[in-house]
């Protein structure tokens, strides 16, 4: 059987642009996309908490450096430049896989520069 668990978050990241008249995906600072393990191409879903929206894309590679996240496309009805996002890739791992799978998680600053990264989130007390 395979289970899907989050793969790599960028968490806190603020949307730079927004840009509908796109083909589509949004585009990641590429040193982000290193330092999280996210692909080029590669699926992903974005969490807007400035408005609530979710939905699914790709990425495509930002200059490196640049702090860019660009919502393109349809999506950029979505989230708007300074928007607080959520951005997600999962993965389907056997239950073997599973047992020494530990997550990436980057966290980011207002300008999407990292703070900090962990492979795990802190249990969440009551």
């Amino acid at each position: 059987m395979l289970c899907t668990l989050l793969k790599a978050k960028l968490h806190s990241a603020r949307v730079t642009h927004s840009e509908l008249e796109y083909e589509g995906s949004c585009a990641i600072d590429s040193a982000l996309l290193e330092a999280s393990g996210i692909h080029e191409y590669e699926q992903i879903q974005i969490y807007n908490v400035t408005n609530g929206e979710r939905f699914t894309t790709y990425t495509i590679q930002a200059e490196a450096g640049s702090g860019v996240i660009s919502v393109n496309g349809a999506a950029a009805h979505k989230a708007s430049p300074g928007d607080k996002i959520i951005i997600c890739a999962y993965a389907s791992l056997s239950e073997a896989e599973m047992k020494k799978f530990k997550p990436v998680l980057v966290y980011l600053d207002e300008d999407n520069r990292i703070t900090r990264t962990s492979n795990r989130i802190p249990v969440q007390a009551a």
